[in-house]
């Protein structure tokens, strides 16, 4: 009985958390999201860390802040660029370096017992585009030689999608992640009212 309630209770802690992967590139700034309805829900205390979201806090912490205001910051680096009291708690990383490409968790204080938001994104840091000038007898034409990045990847021009479409891709499949991860949970809990009942 113990370990069936224990593994629901993982279950459920992991259906709070959900993964997302951004692409930045070396020198630029690159933005990892995290939102929250902080008008409707309120509260407005969280913390960014370099990995994932352990089960309490965050590890490896780079930003943290209560009620608004952030009270720990380990470079000047790392900024919040949205409005916190709207619930934007979206980490940007100024001048992005190769270093700094990993999973990083946000995660947002909520009352009750295993209630914080999770987020863990993969931040992959590839090469910036490079232009050259090549001067003709004509005219200046520009080149631009894209250096290597990973195959796997697909860099577009000199900077990545907007910060603005990845904040509707993440709010889409948080959506979609959310819904079947609360059918599991639904499913999951039937079950095990269903076996306790067929015990007794």
């Amino acid at each position: 009985m113990r370990g069936l309630s224990f593994l629901f209770l993982l279950i459920l802690i992991q259906a709070s958390s959900c993964t997302t992967r951004v692409i930045g590139l070396i020198g630029q700034n690159v933005t990892l999201p995290c939102t929250y309805d902080a008008p409707t829900k309120g509260g407005t205390s969280f913390c960014w860390g370099h990995g994932k979201v352990p089960l309490f806090k965050c590890s490896n912490t780079v930003l943290s802040s209560q009620d608004g205001g952030v009270d720990f910051r380990r470079s000047p680096r790392y900024q919040l660029l949205g409005r916190v009291t709207a619930g934007e708690f979206s980490l940007t990383i100024l001048n992005a370096q190769r270093s700094d490409a990993g999973v990083y968790g946000c995660r947002v204080e909520i009352s009750g017992l295993f209630n914080d938001q999770k987020v863990n994104t993969e931040l992959i840091i590839a090469e910036a585009a490079v232009t050259k000038n090549r001067t003709t007898a004509d005219a200046t034409t520009k080149e631009t030689l894209t250096t290597l990045a990973p195959k796997h990847l697909e860099v577009r021009g000199s900077a990545v999608e907007k910060s603005q479409t990845e904040e509707e891709i993440f709010t889409a499949l948080l959506g979609v992640g959310n819904i079947g991860r609360m059918a599991v949970i639904f499913f999951l809990t039937l079950i095990i009212i269903l076996i306790l009942i067929i015990r007794t």
